[in-house]
């Protein structure tokens, strides 16, 4: 088992992004774990893009990754109490645009589409892909 230890300035820091507040709220609502491709799809922002935001919140602690094959699966880093809290916070807050609904959505049909519980069609949106997966 290994220690954490996550300074508050890292996780508000990882945070302080838009869409990875949507990455983080769309995990803790759904406590699924996600591709990247799974992701892309159900969020809807560039490949490239969400691999970037998706390195930053587990530098900060906030997720794990756990690779199968080519897949790479990441999850919420649960169990610890104020992390715990902090998903709590996140959920709780207003989706002023109907963005987190829309994500919410997506994600859910997305994963209609794993093959025995696991990602086995990459990215759907190939405007999206850009960069490959």
């Amino acid at each position: 088992m290994h220690s954490i230890n996550i300074k508050p300035s890292e996780i508000f820091q990882a945070l302080a992004d838009p869409t990875r507040i949507r990455i983080v709220r769309l995990l803790a609502e759904t406590r699924e774990e996600a591709c990247l491709c799974e992701l892309v799809d159900s969020i809807l922002e560039p490949q490239y893009k969400l691999s970037r935001h998706v390195k930053v919140l587990r530098q900060a602690g906030l997720l794990t990754a756990e690779k199968e094959g080519r897949w790479v699966y990441h999850r919420l880093v649960e169990g610890i109490p104020y992390l715990d809290r902090v998903y709590e916070a996140l959920k709780a807050l207003p989706d002023v645009d109907g963005s987190f609904a829309r994500d919410l959505e997506n994600f859910r049909v997305r994963m209609c589409l794993r093959e025995a519980g696991r990602c086995r069609i990459g990215i759907q949106t190939p405007e999206l892909a850009a960069g490959g997966e």
